[in-house]
């Protein structure tokens, strides 16, 4: 290879590495920018939907109110309220529904053909039975609650975001709902964007590795090494117009991220600033400010709840502090919190577990979390026994349950369910281990076995 050659490769191989190296970090930051923004936007929207859903159902109790409140349970009263929530719609896809506590539909402004029939078994496309859940969130206290229902102004299913409540007085389930369909559109539009600028982005890269590619091959033809020096210091400016670049398309996706930030505090904000106008009202207002200020604080907490949640389910620390077994004994005394059903936890020997690759620990314990999660929401079940045991040479993960159990094998085969079980079963397939899972109407049975090295078994003798 001659000395010019040598120079023109000497140049472009740093030249092309530096530009690929540089792509790659923006492409990286970019996507990782565009999905926390994505998800801050979704947060905004779905918080704003909720206040809105809230406000409608309070805006419905009140104008009701004096009806509800005065004693009577005549058909006439109920009537008059069910002719005060029919005309309280709003836009073509906004109206109040009312089911009794079996299930019947009493009014349905949008949809009177469904007025008397009973509803209770309705399933969506998914399966879920959708009054039943709406029954039981208001039973519950009320609150929110996501389905699929029929959108008026297109006549097909879409999902919702349902807000109901429980008048027990007259034995009611009223609520209203907002689809949300519009929401997955606003954010299909944020995706686009952020695709088109993430693809403009490397396509500008590309072309400035292509032109300084030329640039330093037509320099290495018709320049001498002494020219070679100019030619490095063009370079060195072609690689900080790239920087700049880079900088300046972190800045803009910065300024979006902010924007979507600020769109979800603004919520916030108007609930804080409307309970401080309350403050400064009538004796009447001054005793609702208070509930404005909880309200705020409650979507706060929910917030720092949900990071927190997020933050433990990534990896818990617990795992790298003290073992495996000490880690599904905090998730055993953490499922008991927040469920009805309660569960136990077993090692044999106490110290089982012990001496396991991260790897193996981190596929057990996200097995027995996939589990519990499942038994929460899915089986019904009362009690739950998770044990981890050493068999021979293998460790074992049992997790069962007393729960109404599935058809595991049409479960298995449906293209939209089940990811979850074969999740369980590919994490113990990278580990060299084996999932079994049996299930009846008398419960569920998780076993997750994994052969060992020698060196990794504990000594039972000590």
């Amino acid at each position: 290879m001659k000395l010019r050659q040598k120079v023109i490769f000497l140049a472009l191989t740093p030249l092309i590495l530096a530009l690929c190296a540089i792509a790659f970090a923006v492409r990286h930051q970019a996507i990782t920018l565009a999905e926390q923004q994505r998800a801050t936007i979704q947060q905004a929207y779905l918080a704003s939907k909720e206040a809105e859903l809230k406000h409608y159902v309070t805006l419905a109790s009140h104008s009701i109110a004096s009806l509800y409140q005065s004693g009577r349970k005549d058909d006439a009263t109920q009537e008059e309220a069910k002719r005060i929530l029919s005309a309280l719609s709003y836009g073509d896809d906004g109206y109040f529904f009312i089911y009794d506590l079996q299930g019947k539909s009493l009014m349905h402004p949008r949809q009177p053909e469904l007025v008397g029939q009973n509803l209770w078994e309705l399933r969506d496309a998914e399966g879920n039975l959708t009054i039943q859940r709406l029954m039981q969130r208001a039973k519950s206290g009320g609150g929110f609650e996501r389905y699929n229902w029929i959108k008026p102004s297109t006549n097909k299913s879409a999902p919702k975001l349902g807000y109901v409540i429980l008048m027990p007085e007259w034995g009611w389930m009223m609520g209203t709902g907002i689809y949300m369909d519009d929401v997955d559109q606003a954010l299909a539009k944020v995706d686009a964007q952020q695709s088109r600028n993430i693809r403009s982005t490397m396509e500008l890269i590309a072309a400035i590795a292509i032109l300084g590619s030329l640039l330093v091959a037509a320099c290495g033809l018709v320049l001498n090494l002494r020219e070679l020096r100019v030619a490095d210091a063009k370079l060195k400016v072609l690689a900080q117009r790239v920087v700049e670049s880079q900088e300046e398309e972190r800045a803009r996706l910065s300024r979006d991220l902010h924007d979507g930030i600020s769109q979800w505090l603004v919520s916030i904000k108007l609930q804080i600033e409307a309970g401080i106008a309350r403050l400064g009202g009538n004796a009447e207002q001054k005793e609702k400010a208070p509930a404005t200020f909880e309200r705020a604080a409650e979507q706060l907490n929910k917030v720092l709840g949900e990071v927190r949640r997020i933050s433990h389910n990534l990896r818990p620390a617990i795992l790298d502090d003290l073992g495996l077994a000490a880690a599904l004994d905090h998730l055993v005394h953490e499922f008991n919190d927040s469920s009805s059903a309660q569960a136990s936890f077993t090692a044999s020997p106490v110290a089982a577990g012990e001496g396991l690759p991260d790897m193996v620990n981190t596929v057990l314990f996200r097995i027995a979390q996939e589990a519990l999660t499942n038994c929460e929401r899915h089986a019904h079940a009362s009690g739950v026994e998770v044990s981890l045991h050493e068999a021979g040479k293998a460790v074992e993960l049992r997790i069962q349950d007393n729960g109404g159990g599935f058809d595991f094998d049409g479960i298995a085969l449906h293209p939209q369910r089940g990811i979850g079980l074969r999740n369980m079963t590919e994490r113990m397939e990278a580990i060299g281990g084996s999932l079994h899972i049996t299930s009846s109407p008398a419960g569920t049975l998780v076993l997750a076995r994994l052969g060992l090295p020698p060196h990794t078994l504990i000594n039972t003798q000590t």
